[in-house]
């Protein structure tokens, strides 16, 4: 019974399931649209708070729209509402009345992953004195930990740009889209989420870090991938950012 009343709170065109009775019926048609209605609102209550610049991109009847649709597709899997939402990105890319905004799911993926860093475990980023003691030849041998948080999300859109805008300005600035492509490096080092754009090649260099590749091997990736990429603004900017977690030497102890 529980199986069927949960498919039948997100299924409108389902009727009120067998065994739901009250005091004016033995189906309660209108007090379970009712609960069906208040149970949609909600979870749309969520999305539109874990995606604020979607909205604000396509306006609150056109997500509210979108993320009806995307309620009835893709039902809670678990109470924690905090890991609700986790395919919107995938939802929108498929989403027909958002074709003509091409743009949307990459932003999209960059909000999600702001959320997921939001709630990831804490973990203490190093400096750059921490890295002082590292000796010349062992270098490009090391072998990176990058916080929980870290995650990075290319697009062929200057993605970054159009979250920015929409995140921090009262009036949105214009964002050319055939200004490229942009990345950008998503963590929380300390209590608060920070979002940067990345230089070039700097997608593959951080995804391989993150795989446990060496630093030789991760800047062999980044230049095969972009002919642009210097490993020392990429070295620095991680640095910056927090996002450096320990370090170890292949078959070594992790610092």
């Amino acid at each position: 019974m529980q199986r069927v009343f949960a498919r039948s709170v997100l299924d409108a065109a389902r009727t009120v399931p067998d065994g739901v009775t009250s005091h004016t019926g033995p189906r309660p048609k209108r007090r379970f649209d009712v609960y069906r209605n208040n149970v949609y609102v909600s979870l749309i209550d969520v999305l539109a708070g874990r995606y604020p610049v979607i909205l604000r991109l396509v306006g609150d009847d056109f997500f509210r729209a979108a993320a009806r649709c995307f309620v009835e597709a893709c039902p809670p899997r678990s109470p924690v509402l905090m890991e609700y939402g986790d395919g919107f990105a995938a939802f929108l890319e498929e989403f027909e009345p958002a074709r003509p905004l091409p743009y949307l799911s990459d932003v999209a993926r960059l909000e999600w992953a702001w959320n997921r860093a939001y709630h990831a475990a804490d973990r203490q980023p190093l400096s750059a004195d921490d890295l002082a003691p590292i000796a010349a030849e062992d270098v490009p041998r090391l072998v990176f930990e990058l916080l929980p948080s870290v995650s990075v999300v290319s697009s062929p859109y200057p993605v970054f740009s159009i979250w920015s805008t929409n995140i921090s300005d009262v009036e949105v600035e214009p964002i050319d889209l055939a200004s490229g492509g942009e990345d950008a490096l998503v963590v929380r080092p300390h209590l608060e989420v920070e979002v940067r754009r990345l230089p070039h090649g700097a997608v593959g260099f951080v995804s391989a870090l993150a795989e446990g590749a060496c630093l030789a091997a991760a800047c062999e990736r980044a230049m095969a991938e972009s002919p642009e990429f210097d490993l020392q603004t990429n070295i620095a900017g991680l640095i910056a950012s927090g996002a450096i977690s320990g370090y170890r030497l292949p078959g070594g102890t992790e610092i």
